[in-house]
């Protein structure tokens, strides 16, 4: 039977000196777009180097299209898109010199599908890309992406520092790539909104391990912000709050949904965001690291 997925991330473990991934695991399904979430230093940069074989894996195994990303890494490459958050092609040049550097690299280059991309962006063809704003700059990046035929394309903050317009324009691009079901996406990005937006799926790294994976209205289903008076909150449902937080006038929590059952009137909830849900994940981690530092 056809392996249905088209990135396999599995057990994967990187230490580096401050930092380590830890038994990180998730698949996205062809056909799919994943939200690749979670704070600053949890892991997700280092994950997507491992996964374009630019960073060794410590243990674990990563699949793409089936094949195995460090033995067969050349032959991914010819069918992977890459979107970093700068620009990684070389900025003295015009976008006609960037082509004629790239075609031999790709077999399935398509000059003509290229040439279309740029006019359909509006992107100027004599002049340097070290002088495109960072909107033009993401585009030309997609532009490559889509005129070698790539079947997965992986974005690492691509939307950080856009404006409103440029990343609008960046999700319908992605939202057009993906009708044809076997493709991918896997979007890394710290604004949730996109997320929410465009992605099938999500995966939340925190502090180096998967704190959730699987489908995007799971995850909005299975969490809800819970408020109200602290003394209204029963003392078996107070060890299941996640990222608790007094007030003078009461308090907020994450709670899963499935233990809202049975809790007294007064209390108050409504479905979490992306964007709440990685906020109560980090005030969580500080209430556990104040707690271990008062029992010391």
């Amino acid at each position: 039977m056809e392996n249905t997925n088209i990135l396999e991330i599995q057990g994967l473990c990187k230490k580096y000196e401050d930092f380590e991934l830890r038994d990180v695991s998730f698949a996205l399904p062809k056909g799919y777009i994943m939200g690749f979430v979670g704070q600053n230093g949890s892991g997700k940069t280092t994950t997507i180097r491992s996964i374009l074989n630019m960073a060794r894996l410590d243990s674990g195994k990563i699949s793409i299209f089936g094949l195995d990303s460090v033995k067969d890494s050349i032959v991914i490459k010819e069918r992977l898109g890459v979107v970093f958050d700068s620009l990684y092609l070389a900025e003295h040049l015009s976008i006609r010199q960037i082509e004629q550097q790239l075609k031999p690299f790709y077999k399935n280059w398509d000059s003509k599908e290229f040439a279309r991309r740029i006019e359909e962006f509006d992107l100027p063809d004599n002049k340097r890309v070290g002088d495109f704003s960072k909107g033009m700059k993401m585009k030309l990046m997609i532009a490559v992406a889509l005129s070698h035929g790539a079947e997965l394309i992986i974005l690492d903050e691509p939307t950080s520092g856009l404006d409103p317009v440029a990343r609008d324009e960046l999700l319908d691009i992605l939202g057009e790539y993906i009708e044809d079901e076997n493709r991918g996406v896997l979007f890394s990005t710290h604004i949730t909104a996109d997320v929410e937006r465009i992605a099938d799926y999500v995966t939340i790294l925190h502090n180096g391990k998967v704190w959730y994976t699987g489908t995007k209205d799971d995850l909005t289903e299975n969490y809800a912000v819970l408020k109200g008076d602290e003394k209204d909150i029963p003392a078996d449902v107070m060890p299941k709050l996640i990222g608790f937080h007094a007030y003078r006038n009461g308090f907020e929590a994450l709670i899963r949904s499935d233990d809202l059952a049975g809790l007294p009137a007064s209390l108050e909830y409504e479905k979490a965001s992306i964007d709440e849900i990685l906020v109560y994940i980090a005030k969580e981690d500080k209430h556990e690291r104040d707690s271990a530092r008062r029992k010391v």
